[in-house]
């Protein structure tokens, strides 16, 4: 279980440049960098460590100022996919890269083998987007009281994509289960319209049970006495 930040199963992206300049400069600029590392901080969107290659001019890459730098915390809202684009998107509003917000400094880094290869589909804004999946962040409490990482009602999980189609695609957004569905027409069918899904609002728990007040019950095991007499 991650503390604050931890390694990711890194990927390429061009970071929009003004995230670099304070946002006074260089808007519609991007440098290409490695996203190597993600931070979780309760209240704020996602952000990654990058380092940045200097490839972004093949001609001039041993000129290049960027080369080898590093910057941390860089907000997942400036990441674009390092793929064949025929323009760079332009920027979602941060409620739609990331519609809630990490719930605790507590996590951990998960790639899903069976569904890491397979197409996504991600509702952004009212529009349905496909998408590529790279991993996924889940929240736990830790030590902290007030996070919701564990209540049952409010859990939400960060699965991180890249979209590739439509207005936004390359952007990479963190987006929760209830705003994806993954498609395989090979092991299900994808469906259409919103599962009839209500959201659980109670846990679930062995020792709790009136049960477990009474010992013979408690230690009722493969070795019990009564066992052992026959």
């Amino acid at each position: 279980m991650a503390y604050l930040t931890a390694n990711i199963p890194y990927f390429k992206v061009w970071v929009r440049k003004e995230f670099t300049h304070n946002h006074r400069d260089y808007h519609g600029e991007f440098l290409h960098g490695l996203a190597i590392a993600v931070t979780a901080i309760p209240d704020r969107s996602l952000s990654f460590q990058v380092v940045f290659t200097g490839c972004e001019d093949e001609d001039n890459r041993v000129e290049s100022p960027h080369g080898g730098a590093m910057w941390a915390r860089m907000p997942i809202q400036s990441l674009v996919m390092d793929e064949v684009l025929d323009s760079y998107p332009p920027r979602l509003p941060n409620h739609f890269v990331q519609p809630w917000d990490c719930s605790s400094r507590y996590f951990s880094i998960v790639r899903y083998d069976r569904t890491s290869s397979s197409p996504w589909i991600t509702k952004i804004d009212g529009q349905f987007y496909n998408a590529k999946y790279y991993f996924t962040i889940d929240y736990t409490n830790g030590d902290e009281d007030t996070s919701l990482g564990d209540d049952v009602a409010q859990h939400k999980q960060s699965h991180i994509l890249g979209i590739t189609s439509g207005e936004f695609k390359g952007q990479i957004v963190a987006q929760p289960n209830n705003r994806v569905r993954v498609t395989n027409p090979a092991l299900w069918v994808t469906g259409k319209g919103a599962p009839d899904f209500i959201p659980s609002q109670y846990e679930f728990s062995a020792e709790e049970d009136e049960s477990y007040m009474d010992p013979s019950y408690t230690f009722n095991n493969l070795y019990s006495d009564e066992d052992t007499d026959k």
